[in-house]
């Protein structure tokens, strides 16, 4: 079904989008939630774009059940995950054509639920998939996990499931496992765990021994990937990659850089748009652009900026909880060409972040009449997909 398309073309050729910031306002109108100051010029509310390009919208389809990821298979079919514990296959045109079973049990509590899924690199030889799904532990509490598998279409099942990691400790928390997976171009396995949104887990986001709060980078058998930054010392969990996360659940690779990016939740206030770098502490819970649900100010006194602590390329406040990310790869629509895309959940919108030498340049707010929650986006041959927590399957494309 054909829901909408972009405002007409106004230019002969595809203007390149950092050149249409200067005159439109900031897409953020609302009030923030604090009165703290940014870093630097162009950290937060930068100018707003305007795609140029005709594209079109289609609501593939209706009927997911909580889904939480979707990946393109090689053969443009789409395979996606839902909370409950099962994957399900989708062709091009909508229809669902296969479920997958056969993954060890998950705690759908809250939050948790069957999560990512990762394609191996070899997926076309080995038809290996990676997932992160929350595992419920004999005392009650549970953990972040990922696992991996063999995926068999003709059974419907995924074959000799391996767990190979777990976030511990676990916690009393059915929230914030952040859990996104991306591949790296080596074969390394990028992890994402968030900080389980209880006081005694915040504060682990700082703690190197422990698994909370962290970007972890991991071999395909979970061991630490050649080269991480903490290898060797003693007490320190040596595949952590990056600390100081709140929960992160969008993770990309920049196409030309080869950089790690990630969005990752504020509190109230302070989503942050960070580019990942091995040893370096985010600052979670230490410094943040957020405050406390209630109102209240993190910290004592509450800091934006410390020395040692990275700060974000870019925030949003108030928030846009920003969940799955994904670079734009192709020309079809070169405005948007190595574009950051996001799903937003609150924000109930996909936001396109422009990008100049590792800065915000224009920001951009899509399908927001849609009133839909944007849990996951992916890319595959010059179109997005994106599914919703209301059970929608989203394309665009060129007109």
């Amino acid at each position: 079904m054909l829901i909408s398309c972009s405002q007409k073309n106004t230019s002969s050729t595809a203007s390149n989008s950092s050149n249409s910031t200067e005159n439109l306002a900031p897409v953020e109108t609302e009030k923030p939630n604090s009165d703290y100051k940014s870093a630097f010029k162009g950290q937060t509310r930068v100018a707003g774009v305007k795609t140029t390009t005709p594209y079109q919208v289609d609501v593939l389809a209706e009927s997911l059940t909580k889904p939480w990821a979707v990946i393109p298979l090689p053969d443009s079919r789409l395979l996606i995950t839902e909370k409950a514990g099962k994957m399900q296959i989708y062709d091009a045109t909508g229809l669902r054509v296969k479920t997958i079973e056969g993954f060890p049990e998950v705690d759908d509590r809250g939050q948790g639920g069957l999560l990512d899924v990762a394609l191996d690199p070899d997926f076309q030889t080995n038809q290996m998939i990676y997932w992160s799904f929350s595992e419920e532990q004999a005392d009650g509490k549970n953990l972040m996990a990922v696992a991996k598998g063999k995926l068999n279409e003709n059974s419907g099942k995924v074959e000799n499931p391996t767990i190979i990691f777990r976030a511990v400790p676990a916690m009393d928390s059915s929230l914030h496992y952040g859990s996104r997976l991306q591949f790296d171009k080596d074969g390394n396995l990028f992890v994402s765990t968030g900080e389980r949104s209880i006081i005694e887990g915040r504060v682990q986001a700082q703690d190197l021994k422990s698994a909370l709060g962290k970007i972890f980078k991991i071999t395909k058998d979970g061991d630490p990937a050649p080269g991480n930054p903490f290898v060797g010392k003693e007490g320190v969990i040596p595949q952590i990659y990056a600390y100081g996360i709140r929960n992160a659940q969008g993770l990309a690779i920049h196409p030309e850089t080869d950089d790690l990016w990630e969005t990752e939740f504020g509190p109230r206030g302070g989503d942050e748009l960070n580019r990942i770098e091995k040893g370096k502490d985010y600052g979670w819970p230490t410094i943040t652009y957020g405050i406390e649900y209630g109102g209240e100010e993190i910290g004592n006194p509450p800091i934006q900026q410390k020395e040692g602590m990275e700060q974000p390329i870019y925030y949003w406040d108030p928030v846009i909880s920003p969940s799955g990310i994904v670079f734009y790869e192709g020309n079809q629509i070169l405005e948007w060409k190595n574009n950051l895309f996001i799903g937003c959940l609150s924000g109930q919108h996909i936001n396109r972040v422009v990008l100049e030498n590792n800065k915000v340049v224009g920001e951009e707010r899509l399908l927001e009449d849609e009133n839909q929650r944007f849990r996951d986006i992916a890319y595959f041959d010059g179109m997005l997909y994106a599914v919703t927590d209301q059970g929608r399957l989203y394309r665009i494309k060129r007109k």
